[in-house]
């Protein structure tokens, strides 16, 4: 591996705990206009794809427009007591690679305007050199991804990605960038799936992730 010139980081899960957030937020904005109660896994399957995206697999009438309206108000709200920090270690960590001159970037999933209601709230919108978001029709990481790699002028080996899911691996594989496994706020048996998945490359804390990468640098 080359040394690191870029670190690009994934936003729920990763860093901050804003998972029960959006599925809350999620569940609240969409309940109203559908007749099914909606289980904490029905929410999980539509993650990867922005609001507007997770909405319209749920809600197959005009209604999706009012209901995705609707979110970003109980977004807001919720996010001040349900997540108001971001992980701990996490402001200092991006804080140091940028201290070192690395480029450091934010791809997610989350719309635009989801993504910024957060960064704000964890006091993190001057965090990042490039943020790019989700797309409503497909999971599209490994597209900013490239756009990173085109952007910057890197190889896929200058950059690693740190996201907390099996699929962000797989976005990675698609581009051959690495993808560092954040397990820092997972159970046991997502840990065990990233582990076989991604091996050697799951990181239990913010430490941890941060020694390799400065290990990197060298």
């Amino acid at each position: 591996m080359n040394k690191i010139k870029l670190v690009a980081f994934d936003l729920d899960g990763t860093i901050a705990d804003t998972l029960p957030l959006c599925i809350k937020a999620f569940r609240m904005a969409v309940q109203p206009y559908i007749s099914q109660t909606l289980s904490n896994d029905d929410i999980i399957k539509t993650f990867g794809l922005n609001e507007e995206g997770m909405i319209r697999k749920v809600i197959k009438n005009e209604y999706w427009k009012q209901a995705l309206q609707d979110f970003y108000p109980i977004y807001m709200k919720l996010h001040r007591f349900m997540c108001p920090q971001p992980f701990q270690g996490i402001r200092e960590l991006i804080i140091q690679l940028r201290q070192n001159n690395l480029i450091v970037a934010l791809v997610t999933g989350k719309g635009a305007k989801s993504c910024e209601i957060t960064l704000q709230q964890l006091g993190m919108n001057s965090y990042f050199d490039r943020v790019i978001t989700g797309n409503a029709e497909r999971n599209t990481k490994h597209e900013a991804l490239n756009e990173l790699l085109n952007v910057y002028h890197l190889s896929p080996s200058e950059i690693v990605y740190i996201g907390d899911t099996i699929s962000d691996i797989m976005q990675c594989k698609i581009v051959n960038v690495v993808c560092l496994s954040a397990a820092w706020n997972v159970d046991n048996s997502v840990k065990e799936d990233l582990e076989r998945y991604n091996p050697g490359k799951v990181f239990h804390s913010i430490g941890g992730l941060s020694e390799y990468i400065f290990e990197h640098l060298q």
